[in-house]
């Protein structure tokens, strides 16, 4: 199991953009499918974005498409969301998230079994 933790939240602009970075501890990490997922007050957690243990496939809920980019860095262990377009909608608590299981793709919320504490994104309108 790896341990999580998030950075870079804050709050913004419409229109500004934003980068979030999760430092991960764990010999497993370049085993693991990474995403991010975010849930806003009174809603459920919802995916925003995967990426698979190499970097070479990414998954993208059709709502940050083209606004969000995933990736990840193996040898230093981190997996990063850069938020470009930001829209008041995107305001909610982001969490990075490593897979269960070791060389499988996936975005489903319980197929994740590593969790950060979250980081605040606040877009203003």
């Amino acid at each position: 199991q790896v341990q999580l933790v998030e950075s870079g939240g804050g709050l913004v602009q419409a229109g500004g953009s934003l980068s979030l970075s999760c430092a991960a501890s764990g010999r497993t990490f370049s085993w693991l499918t990474m995403g991010w997922f975010r849930q806003a007050p009174g809603k459920e957690r919802e995916f925003v974005a995967v990426i698979s243990w190499r970097g070479e496939n990414t998954l993208y809920a059709d709502s940050v498409k083209g606004r969000f980019t995933i990736s990840r860095d193996n040898v230093n262990r981190t997996v990063s969301l850069q938020m470009n377009s930001l829209k008041p909608e995107d305001t909610s608590v982001y969490y990075c998230a490593a897979h269960r299981t070791p060389f499988r793709l996936g975005y489903d919320a319980p197929d994740f079994g590593s969790w950060g504490q979250g980081t605040q994104v606040t877009v203003s309108s």
